[in-house]
């Protein structure tokens, strides 16, 4: 899990259990704490979900020996080492559900229908480039299965296409393990056998990508609500950013909806999660309709 050296942290201990399980986390408190994370990358506490901030930070607080919220809160609003916190912080409180051909409706519409229409709309020196972009893509599963479906379906009937795909999430150590592309059993546990048998090596009990898929891919850091680190990503002709704007509030939706905007191509697409929708949040985006899923067309 803590995937900087612990050099970089003080040496504190941890605290007793039974002191920890006296700590509470207070409605100020609560409210400073969600405040301190809703303006650093948007994602917003529901009054709901207080349960859940009060038990991921407690495990913050054992770790670096405070003595409670009000502590922590302190500490990574004014130690030296709060950017390293910042990402422990992240680590903490995201989820990471995913697993291999998860969202299968959407890499066929790709398939039959968006990459196709897009090749055949590009002209210049980049006529033969796809610019693919897996926003908050966890530990690489999305972005690997986009790889295996274009080598498989779109490489063949194009070959002189170039396919370049980046992977980004806000959370380091699942970064860190799409980079190692190396899986436990759920994580393939909805791969086609075909997939599986011709882009996995099984090793004891992880599952090792090909490096043919494993190179096509760029991984790095990045928070999706942060203006100047959302101003290097462009010129995207795909994005999927799935089971993300389900954690922010209004505001954030459509802040966050702006910025993958401004990185599409004209007539490129945004693909979200089933759950999810830009009514309400976005007019700019033309809905597309296509079998058991949609997108939303840059026009």
């Amino acid at each position: 899990m803590n995937q900087f050296p612990n050099a970089t942290l003080p040496q504190l201990g941890t605290l007793q259990s039974s002191r920890s399980d006296e700590l509470n986390l207070s409605e100020p408190t609560f409210n400073m704490l969600r405040q301190f994370i809703y303006d650093s990358c948007g994602i917003y506490f529901q009054d709901n979900k207080k349960y859940l901030l009060e038990s991921r930070i407690l495990k913050r607080i054992n770790f670096l020996g405070l003595n409670s919220y009000e502590e922590y809160i302190d500490y990574i609003k004014s130690h030296t080492n709060n950017g390293v916190e910042k990402k422990y912080l992240y680590e903490a409180i995201t989820i990471n559900e995913t697993f291999f051909f998860r969202n299968q409706p959407q890499l066929d519409a790709l398939v039959s229908t968006v990459i196709p229409e897009i090749i055949s709309q590009k002209t210049g020196p980049d006529k033969y480039k796809l610019k693919i972009w897996s926003a908050a893509s966890s530990s690489g599963e999305e972005a690997y299965s986009v790889g295996m479906t274009f080598l498989d379906l779109i490489k063949p009937k194009y070959p002189a296409i170039e396919l370049e795909i980046i992977g980004t999430d806000i959370n380091h150590a699942v970064v860190e393990t799409a980079k190692a592309a190396k899986y436990k059993e759920y994580s393939i546990r909805n791969t086609p056998a075909y997939y599986l048998k011709k882009y996995f090596r099984p090793n004891q009990n992880t599952f090792e990508l090909d490096p043919a898929v494993k190179k096509m891919v760029t991984f790095k850091l990045l928070n999706l609500y942060d203006d100047a680190s959302m101003k290097t990503m462009y010129n995207f002709d795909i994005i999927f950013c799935a089971n993300v704007l389900i954690y922010f509030d209004q505001k954030s939706k459509m802040k966050v909806v702006s910025h993958l905007y401004n990185a599409l191509n004209k007539g490129g697409y945004l693909f979200i999660g089933y759950a999810e929708t830009l009514h309400t949040i976005s007019k700019a985006f033309k809905l597309v309709s296509f079998p058991k899923t949609i997108g939303y067309k840059k026009e």
